[in-house]
């Protein structure tokens, strides 16, 4: 059983008929497995969105929670611009939407605060905000992930960077290991799912037989996850690691990419960063262009 999405994930689409919603949807469309059943937009309610690639015709309602309810959808992915992504991630949560993916950039963090509140007293999960999304091979793709580079296999990857996910991605397609399933859980300071809830998942899933874990400098997410992998280690639950952390040449105090990648307090380094993964049995992959090699060597032992 795959983590998060699988084969029987029925995905809405919140900003469907904007041109980023169009062009990514035309793409799960194109992923072998996605079943994207329907669109959200309250104006357009009641209309049909066409896929020219495809010829897939997907309905339009003007609410999530008239969409689930017709479409039997257990998924959200959001396309929405920054200003009103908050409202539609709420829209989401009160809809009672079991995975919420939202994929936007630039979400004031005053914004986040709010849902992260909802979110908090929800049952729904939420990935992201600026994010790549969540995929699983051969079963179904949210989000902005490049399809081809992934391959059924062994492998979690959970990331903070969104072209790094593609990197560990494609790395460990090129090893001969594939991916149960890749996660990138977006960098700013105010988000749904952290490293840990991900890890959590990762070491209770059967078919995940190792894990890469992308960070960056900012915040103590890293050190937190490191934590976790140390403890449940003590109670004998541990797999085969690599990781890295980006940002190890930045100046403190300027924010790096991401809005959370950004130094403060004497908080948040990479060599922390680096030292907690290692401490936690981590094997560190020196760039991100060894992540491949790193975790073969550290399924090797």
């Amino acid at each position: 059983m795959s983590i998060l999405v699988n084969k029987d994930t029925r995905v809405l689409v919140q900003g469907l008929t904007g041109k980023t919603g169009t062009f990514h949807t035309e793409q799960a469309l194109a992923y072998n497995g996605t079943k994207m059943v329907g669109g959200v937009h309250p104006k357009k309610g009641g209309e049909t969105w066409g896929s020219v690639e495809s010829g897939a015709q997907l309905p339009i309602f003007a609410s999530v929670a008239e969409g689930k309810e017709k479409t039997g959808a257990n998924a959200s992915v959001i396309y929405v611009p920054p200003a009103g992504a908050a409202a539609a991630i709420i829209e989401a949560i009160e809809a009672e939407i079991p995975l919420i993916v939202c994929i936007t950039e630039g979400i004031p963090v005053i914004d986040m605060v709010k849902v992260k509140a909802r979110l908090d007293k929800s049952n729904s999960r939420l990935i992201g905000p600026n994010c790549p999304g969540v995929l699983t091979p051969d079963e179904c793709k949210i989000g902005i992930m490049p399809g081809n580079i992934f391959k059924k296999g062994s492998v979690g990857v959970v990331s903070r960077s969104g072209t790094l996910t593609y990197e560990a991605v494609f790395q460990t397609t090129n090893e001969g290991l594939g991916q149960t399933t890749a996660v990138g859980i977006g960098g700013d300071p105010v988000k749904g799912t952290e490293f840990i809830d991900v890890l959590e998942m990762f070491l209770a899933d059967e078919a995940t037989e190792s894990i890469v874990m992308i960070g960056e400098i900012g915040g103590s997410a890293e050190e937190d996850a490191a934590q976790f992998i140390l403890d449940e280690a003590k109670k004998g639950r541990k797999k085969p690691m690599a990781g890295f952390i980006a940002g190890r040449t930045a100046p403190p105090g300027r924010t790096m990419g991401h809005a959370g990648a950004v130094i403060s307090g004497g908080k948040g380094g990479a060599e922390d960063k680096i030292e907690a993964m290692e401490r936690a049995g981590i094997r560190v992959s020196p760039s991100p262009a060894r992540l491949g090699k790193t975790l073969v060597e550290a399924i090797k032992g």
